[in-house]
């Protein structure tokens, strides 16, 4: 029988179960924030952390916008840079060349500007050698390795690999060129999806004399997998088998990517066969690997003969395992053994962790049974175990309107969003339901969490309503899309121009003049704005 609390609890709607995270004595203190977040970790087992923010957030601020002005004025990259080290000779008011602490924040503010981080790393370099030159003493020192690491992937990122190349060029010059300034460069092209450009970058650092092993080796097939290039990813893989034999580790990558990246549980096992045809013997990780694979489709009966395969052939199971038990098991209708699971992990000194618990949630969600997944949240609420976005997602993919607000400032108090892919799936799963109205309710809230709206926020806007009919209000998000600088969808232009001429005598819009050529002065859109 449950604890009285615990039954109280259960009766209670789930805006009025998430007031329990506020209480004192229920709720754990997070450190996330939004904004403590970034992509650049393409490589999870060498992070870059950021350094520590000081007090004198002027030094940087002036910093970032004299590099800024000098990358906006200049003529060229030379230019900007004779800019800045002239400026810097100047006696008086010459501010000091920055510190390597001070060059990677900066480095970080300018990341969405390719021209002004190349600047940057530059002028970093450049001064500290012009000062070693002249003797002055201790003078600025070299940019570090984050620096440089980090204008690579701001480069790299906006697909400017001119700049890109001329910075790890420099670093060559410098004898500072390492294997990760070369791995970022490879994972930004396969990011870009430019596989053969992705492989020559690794090809030529031996030319570049940098350590070619099979570490760097499997970064690329990693990067390649990642953006979805499996088959190249695999093909590489056993072409250059002879310098990089064959190992469980290099098949679980190519495994990694048909069952996590792109879910295909008949090339996983086509995999699988393979590592058998070239006589490697699958190891803990590649049992993992299969069990999750079998799990995300609900194919409970290969998912539990993977698992027993697995503790036959001696390895132990880790909690990942056990949480894609728990997914497939809940998926399935089998509940008590997946609450089994939870027993059985504590048995063998694990903890079930967040992600246990979503494993349960997020399959009751998805069979619509909010009110057994409302159970589980409070046993995960009560056990100290804060809910993350994912938690949020399972339920926001299936309340109402007004449950969905309240969920979305819940979020938010408890520094767990939400984010922009939040509103995106809001918005278009009201779409989905014929409710309009409440999915650009769901747009004007984005505001209020100061979530800037993407491209792929307006298109879903667009045809959401070009689908319920709604082409006049449309046409102003889709104006509005393109005044903001994102780039025209050519179907949706030539939608918008057949409607615009079918309704030229019966319907006057501002956005008609972003489509239809109009002649003369008496037919220009600031003409009928005076």
């Amino acid at each position: 029988m449950a604890p009285p609390l615990a039954a109280a609890i259960r009766r209670l709607p789930l805006s009025n179960l998430l007031r329990l995270l506020s209480s004192h004595h229920l709720r754990l203190s997070t450190s996330y924030s939004p904004s403590d977040q970034s992509d650049f970790e393409p490589d999870p087992d060498h992070p870059l952390p950021l350094p520590p923010a000081t007090d004198d957030d002027g030094e940087l601020a002036s910093f970032v916008h004299r590099i800024s002005n000098a990358a906006s004025s200049a003529s060229s990259p030379k230019e900007a840079l004779s800019l800045l080290l002239f400026s810097s000779t100047i006696t008086g008011s010459s501010p000091a060349p920055a510190s390597p602490a001070l060059l990677v924040r900066a480095l970080w503010e300018l990341r969405r500007d390719p021209d002004a981080a190349a600047l940057a790393v530059r002028y970093g370099d450049e001064s500290s050698a012009v000062d070693g030159a002249d003797g002055a003493g201790a003078g600025p020192q070299p940019p570090p390795a984050e620096a440089w690491h980090l204008a690579v992937w701001a480069t790299g990122k906006a697909r400017r690999f001119d700049l890109a190349w001329a910075v790890v060029r420099r670093m060559r010059r410098r004898g500072v060129l390492t294997r990760r300034a070369m791995v970022i460069l490879m994972e930004r092209y396969a990011t870009a999806n430019e596989v053969n450009k992705a492989i020559k970058t690794f090809d030529v650092m031996e030319k570049f004399k940098v350590e070619v092993d099979q570490t760097a080796f499997y970064s690329l097939l990693r990067a390649l997998c990642k953006s979805k290039n499996i088959e190249d990813a695999e093909e590489l893989l056993l072409l250059r088998k002879k310098f990089f034999p064959l190992t469980a580790e290099g098949f679980n990558i190519i495994l990694d990517g048909w069952c996590n990246v792109i879910t295909d549980v008949a090339e996983a096992k086509r995999v699988w066969r393979e590592m058998s045809n070239y006589c490697i013997t699958p190891d803990g990780i590649s049992y993992t690997l299969m069990v999750s694979c079998f799990s995300k489709v609900g194919n409970l009966f290969d998912t539990l003969r993977v698992y027993d395969e697995m503790k036959k052939r001696g390895w132990t199971p880790g909690i990942g395992v056990y949480n894609s038990l728990v997914y497939v098991l809940t998926r399935e209708n089998c509940m008590k053994d997946a609450h089994n699971i939870f027993s059985k992990l504590i048995d063998e000194g694990i903890q079930p962790d967040v992600e246990t618990y979503n494993s349960m949630i997020v399959p009751l969600c998805e069979s619509f049974k909010l009110d057994e997944a409302r159970m589980v949240m409070e046993s995960m609420i009560l056990k100290g175990i804060v809910p993350t976005i994912s938690t949020y997602h399972a339920f926001l993919k299936q309340e109402g309107i007004d449950e969905s607000l309240k969920l979305l400032q819940k979020m938010k108090e408890d520094g767990c969003g939400p984010k922009s892919d939040t509103f995106l799936m809001l918005i278009d799963k009201f779409f989905l339901l014929n409710e309009s109205r409440n999915a650009l309710r769901v747009w004007n809230e984005m505001r209020k969490y100061d979530i800037n709206p993407g491209r792929s926020h307006y298109m879903t806007v667009v045809q959401g309503l070009v689908k319920h009919g709604c082409i006049p209000r449309a046409l102003e998000y889709y104006d509005e899309m393109k005044e903001k600088g994102f780039a025209s969808d050519t179907q949706l232009d030539k939608d918008f121009k057949t409607f615009l001429l079918a309704n030229r005598d019966h319907w006057r819009g501002a956005g008609k003049f972003n489509i239809i050529p109009q002649r003369g002065k008496h037919f220009t859109r600031r003409s009928r704005m005076q």
